[in-house]
């Protein structure tokens, strides 16, 4: 049995494909979409989770020809959803992925466009609709879809395992006809038939090789520059004139734990193995110390230890970076636990951590950027070739009073089962993060404020998590659907608390400046001075992914409006600006 055979949908069957993100469910679906276009099979291709330009390039790389896309429609419930221009191809339909309806509408068009039955739809995927409506997609699935599907059609259905409710997942699979799981394991693809209208239970594998991940830094020179002289005390200055350099703790979490909700498999792996690559200086292509004057320059290479391995070495370090952790960038605050640690084995008191703090009792460790930062500080400082790694073993997020890091070389396995959160975990933290913003909105009370340290944490430990979305284009969608889905959820609690729609957007202009992401105006378009983000990078089109998809959630609601990102300060411009449309 081939797995082409597995892209044969039977007629009235709807087939769901679930799998984590990165198992290849979207390469299945397209290669699904060719196989059955030359078959003459009409083919309604809907995409929640890139957009149908992106989908239609896919695909001619795979082979689509003019004469085959003749018989291929598009629904694209992507671009309008993140705020990005839409398509204006006479074969393409735009909506919302958190309208159910429109989904519905736009199906019942094509349908009747294309005049006949044995229609394959395609769905890719079924999560971004999950993340915004909950449990309506079972029954979006077990109406619409399975209705169509009655009709005298096919349906071909991914979702990412691990995003929703195992009640919801476990009724999506009763509902679908056929269940295919998809993972990858040891350079082995797996397809499992758990069941299927025309094939018994069985496994499929086949190699796989995962292509190679490179990321790089996209920050402006002298940007970067002034970030490595803050770390030895050489530079007052704010980088941000207006606003200053110290964001939200809150604000930073949201954009955080709405990636950990869109992707909890991946994006903690990924973010992870991602810093740890791009700040270790070993990686920049560059001397870090020739930014620093000639004395600083001496000073730092004289001072700074060859390896890391003895305690006294380690103790060193903390001695001299403690201050910045602490006061210069308000971290968090640290004492090296000389007694408890051992050669090559060290551990770290770490207290007011702003990654933890206000998220006690959640059941989990929290830590994932500053464990990767210390780790890329480690690996890239010292000076023989080998990888450290950083786990978090006590957290205020289990009930401890502080946490605790310990730092360690090899054993990436081990980091990386210890970044993966239960999915209820991640629920609860968000909910934490989405109380404490509408208390602010709703009820004037403070955000999270730490007792020395305060409210306020550096813009480079914000830009730590933003900054990925400009080298993997993976993350480009779940910051923008993260966002979204923020947006959303606050658009809809403020309408529904009677606030009018002026009323709720000067509530979400005030949060923004607030938590200082950057000086925002709304008028005809919405503009934001400074906006942390990507204040200090350099891209080739605007990328303000989080951004965009907040206010394109939070305008869908309040005022029934779309936005797009026209101008941003990393391609040059003097501010960020979205168009309503």
């Amino acid at each position: 049995m081939s797995i082409v055979e597995l892209m044969e949908i039977p007629i009235g069957k709807t087939v769901l494909l679930v799998g984590p993100p990165g198992s290849g469910k979207s390469t299945f679906c397209q290669e699904a979409v060719l196989y059955n276009l030359s078959a003459n099979k009409p083919v309604i291709f809907m995409t929640t989770e890139y957009s149908s330009d992106e989908a239609e390039v896919f695909l001619k790389e795979r082979g689509l020809t003019s004469s085959s896309s003749e018989s291929l429609y598009y629904i694209d419930g992507y671009n309008q959803t993140v705020g990005l221009p839409v398509s204006d191809q006479t074969d393409t339909i735009n909506v919302n992925s958190g309208n159910l309806t429109s989904l519905a509408i736009a199906l019942a068009k094509h349908k009747r466009k294309i005049g006949k039955k044995g229609i394959l739809l395609v769905l890719d995927s079924l999560t971004s609709s999950y993340l915004l409506c909950g449990s309506d997609v079972v029954r979006f699935l077990r109406t619409t879809l399975s209705r169509f599907a009655g009709e005298g059609n096919s349906v071909l259905v991914c979702f990412d395992e691990g995003s929703a409710k195992q009640e919801h997942l476990v009724g999506m699979m009763s509902i679908s006809n056929g269940v295919i799981n998809i993972d990858i394991q040891q350079n082995l693809k797996t397809f499992k038939i758990i069941k299927h209208p025309t094939y018994k239970p069985k496994k499929i594998q086949i190699p796989y090789v995962e292509p190679p991940h490179v990321a790089m830094s996209a920050s402006d020179l002298e940007y970067f520059k002034e970030n490595v002289k803050l770390y030895w005390d050489l530079n007052r200055k704010p980088l941000r004139q207006q606003t200053g350099d110290f964001i939200d703790i809150t604000w930073r979490n949201l954009i955080f734990w709405s990636g950990m909700l869109w992707d909890p498999e991946r994006f903690p792996t990924i973010m992870y193995d991602w810093i740890k690559h791009s700040y270790n200086m070993k990686n920049f292509g560059i001397d870090l110390f020739s930014f620093l004057p000639w004395k600083e320059r001496i000073e730092a290479r004289v001072f700074m230890p060859k390896s890391f391995s003895k305690v006294n070495d380690m103790k060193k370090m903390n001695e001299q970076f403690s201050k910045n952790f602490e006061s210069d960038f308000r971290i968090y605050k640290t004492e090296y636990l000389e007694n408890k640690s051992k050669t090559d084995e060290h551990y770290y008191k770490i207290s007011e951590n702003y990654e933890c703090w206000g998220l006690g009792n959640v059941g989990s460790t929290l830590a994932i950027v500053r464990p990767a930062m210390l780790a890329a500080s480690l690996t890239g400082f010292e000076s023989n070739d080998r990888d450290w790694n950083i786990m978090e073993t006590k957290c205020i997020g289990l009930g401890d009073p502080f946490c605790e890091f310990k730092m360690f070389s090899g054993k990436i396995d081990e980091v990386h089962a210890s970044l993966r959160k239960e999915r209820a975990v991640i629920e609860q933290v968000n909910k934490h993060i989405m109380d404490r913003l509408l208390g602010f909105l709703l009820d004037k009370k403070s955000l999270i404020e730490r007792p020395t340290l305060g409210r306020f944490v550096h813009i480079h430990d914000l830009q730590r998590v933003t900054g990925a979305s400009v080298s993997i284009k993976k993350l480009q969608l779940i910051f923008r659907m993260g966002g979204a889905r923020a947006g959303k959820i606050i658009g809809e609690k403020l309408i529904d608390s009677g606030l009018t729609e002026e009323e709720s957007v000067n509530q979400v202009s005030r949060l923004i400046e607030y938590c200082k992401v950057g000086k925002i105006a709304i008028n005809e378009t919405v503009k934001i001075q400074e906006n942390c983000e990507r204040f200090g990078f350099k891209t080739k089109v605007p990328s303000c992914h989080f951004t965009t998809g907040f206010l394109n959630g939070f305008f869908s609601v309040v005022k029934n409006q779309h936005v797009k990102e026209t101008k941003c300060i990393a391609t040059g411009h003097p501010y960020c600006e979205w168009e309503f449309s």
